[in-house]
């Protein structure tokens, strides 16, 4: 989600280049003010690979952050060192990764994998070297809580995967003021059926009904006959929690069988390509969730939009926003914990309270996921705009 040309002009700089660039402006090698030594914190991005472009958003808002904590005073009286690792966008080497800024750098903490498969692999390093791990992005469940139980060492600063369903609900009862809704799953993804399960919990319990239920598989390509099948129930919204691709397809088709309903998704539908595939006009009056609009006018959001455009020229992307949060969680731990040792952070981290952030007011819960609101994007005439700000209803 990194804005192209900025991408293209870190390319050419090259990630050795950056690498420096990030550590002489984040403190590398420099003492506080009073003497002490800097506090190491662990960045482990997904800096090349397929999805670098997340990487290098979100370590350019984590130096951002480190830059404005210092001109601050920094924390308990020390300056932030940031080390980065590039895990390259895969699991073995994420994990590797991990291994070295533990190990080699002596990090207090690690910020970061970024995605669920990368954080995946640095779950048990965490565990079993005792050293706490943040993801700001990483949403599967299974990141923080496994075999039943939390991982001590391991939270998240994003809303996971299930939360979607409960906030769509909400959206879909108190907003677009739904009483009957259908549910249209990918049955071949454990996370469709996960948040249309959720989805339905929310929307049942809060006086709403389901009329129907239909099912597809990713890469179907001709939806009608399902679609006809849910307009004969007229549900006053339809739920598609799959992504893009296939929704792109289904809003399209539902529009050309004159299904005019609302129809809400989750943020797998984010991606320039659903007006590609679904169309302008088909996809006016849709709707899906997200962490993070510039649009949004609370004075947090644009003060951080504000100072990034000046940092580096463009707007801000949701991975900028989630990484930039990820540092003032973990620095707001270990100022309360008033210790860089990585047991007193484990314990801050884990009573994280009303901390506000870009992103939305962060409390972390028993789970170690983040109870916050998100926004609510709508697609106008082929454009994503902000709708609103919904809190979730638990």
């Amino acid at each position: 989600m990194l804005n192209k040309s900025l991408g293209q002009k870190l390319a050419a700089v090259g990630l050795s280049g950056l690498l420096a660039i990030f550590a002489a402006a984040c403190g590398a090698g420099k003492k506080a003010p009073d003497g002490g030594q800097a506090i190491k914190i662990g960045v482990n991005a997904e800096m090349t690979g397929p999805v670098s472009s997340f990487g290098m958003s979100s370590a350019n808002a984590m130096k951002l952050a480190a830059k404005q904590i210092n001109s601050s005073g920094g924390a308990l009286g020390r300056q932030l060192q940031l080390v980065f690792a590039d895990n390259k966008s895969e699991p073995a080497e994420a994990a590797a990764a991990a291994t070295k800024l533990i190990a080699q750098d002596k990090v207090a903490a690690v910020l970061g994998p970024l995605i669920s498969s990368t954080t995946l692999a640095c779950t048990k390093i965490a565990q079993d070297r005792k050293i706490p791990l943040l993801t700001p992005s990483a949403t599967n469940p299974a990141v923080t809580v496994q075999n039943g139980k939390t991982l001590e060492y391991v939270f998240r600063s994003c809303f996971i995967d299930d939360f979607m369903g409960g906030l769509m609900a909400d959206f879909a009862q108190n907003s677009l003021k739904a009483k009957t809704a259908a549910l249209f799953i990918d049955s071949a993804s454990d996370l469709s059926k996960s948040t249309a399960g959720i989805f339905e919990a929310f929307f049942v319990k809060n006086g709403g009904k389901i009329v129907s239920k239909e099912a597809y598989l990713a890469k179907d390509t001709d939806f009608k006959a399902t679609l006809t099948k849910i307009k004969a129930v007229n549900p006053d919204v339809i739920f598609v929690p799959g992504n893009y691709q296939e929704a792109g397809m289904i809003v399209k088709q539902a529009r050309e069988l004159d299904l005019l309903q609302p129809i809400v998704g989750v943020d797998a539908w984010d991606s320039p390509k659903l007006f590609d595939i679904g169309g302008a006009a088909a996809l006016n009056n849709t709707y899906y969730p997200g962490h993070y609009s510039p649009d949004d006018t609370r004075p947090e959001v644009q003060k951080f939009v504000k100072e990034y455009k000046e940092e580096y020229g463009v707007v801000p992307d949701t991975q900028a926003v989630l990484g930039y949060d990820s540092v003032f969680v973990l620095v707001d731990a270990i100022k309360r914990a008033g210790s860089d040792d990585p047991e007193k952070i484990r314990g801050a981290l884990a009573a994280t309270k009303g901390l506000r952030t870009v992103s939305g007011v962060i409390t972390l819960d028993d789970s170690h996921n983040p109870i916050k609101g998100a926004v609510i994007n709508e697609n106008k005439e082929g454009k994503v705009t902000f709708r609103e700000r919904v809190d979730p209803n638990p």
